[in-house]
């Protein structure tokens, strides 16, 4: 249930060129780098913010930069919190500790299928689960979103992510187990809420699905600058829904 980096270097957030592509100071040095997340991140990729950035050399394949920006130094009140940005890392643990057994599901305790990346209805959702006759859907979100020591998702609005909701709800109305969990790619946060001020329609499909059967899981990660490790307990909250 850890997703480890390689050969992972320091850096100094200089600007974001767009969803894929920054420029980040590294030793002296400024390079461009690949994101490794689509989303806004405004309040994480700030210039001076320190970075930590896997070194592709020696190894790159078909790849067009040599690094790729996995991590983030936020300080609130003179204290770091380190973000995980790779938003590919939520789905790699979430599988290691589903195959491992590490994470258990409500119901479905003793998996004995997973499929990853299947479809119901108009959607594909992260993992397919099977468990002693019994057959659910798993959908994994990334949070990096902070705000008063509270873990809040999304960072943007998400017409994507009230769509999954609601395929999750048809599911588990059909008789499916249905899962929403949500991986904060942090530690140390008080709880977790959705993010209504951002997209309030989403706060409410989360509502809304919850009471037709999805279950919301919720985990947080220890963060180090080269690995992102799944929790199995959390004491995070769901907070207010």
């Amino acid at each position: 249930m850890t997703m480890k980096y390689e050969n992972v270097k320091v850096g100094f957030f200089v600007e974001r060129e767009n969803r894929f592509v920054a420029r980040v100071n590294i030793d002296g040095e400024e390079q461009k780098v690949h994101v490794k997340n689509t989303g806004r991140c405004r309040e994480l990729l700030i210039p001076g913010a320190t970075v930590y950035l896997e070194d592709f050399h020696g190894r790159m394949g078909t790849r067009k930069m040599r690094y790729s920006l996995i991590c983030v130094d936020k300080v609130v009140d003179g204290n770091i919190i380190r973000i995980n940005m790779d938003s590919q890392a939520p789905n790699a643990v979430m599988k290691e500790a589903l195959e491992n057994g590490t994470v258990k599901l409500p119901g479905m305790e003793k998996l004995n299928v997973i499929k990853a990346e299947q479809k119901y209805g108009s959607s594909r959702f992260d993992f397919y689960v099977e468990s002693e006759g019994k057959k659910g859907f798993v959908e994994v979100k990334g949070v990096t979103l902070e705000k008063n020591g509270i873990a809040m998702f999304p960072d943007a609005p998400t017409e994507r992510g009230i769509k999954h909701l609601n395929e999750l709800g048809n599911a588990a109305e059909s008789g499916f187990n249905a899962y929403a969990v949500f991986v904060i790619q942090m530690s140390g946060m008080k709880e977790f809420i959705p993010n209504r001020e951002t997209h309030p329609e989403f706060a409410k499909a989360l509502r809304y699905n919850m009471n037709r059967g999805v279950k919301i899981l919720i985990y947080e990660c220890d963060v180090r600058k080269d690995e992102l490790c799944i929790k199995n307990t959390c004491k995070v909250k769901l907070g207010r829904v």
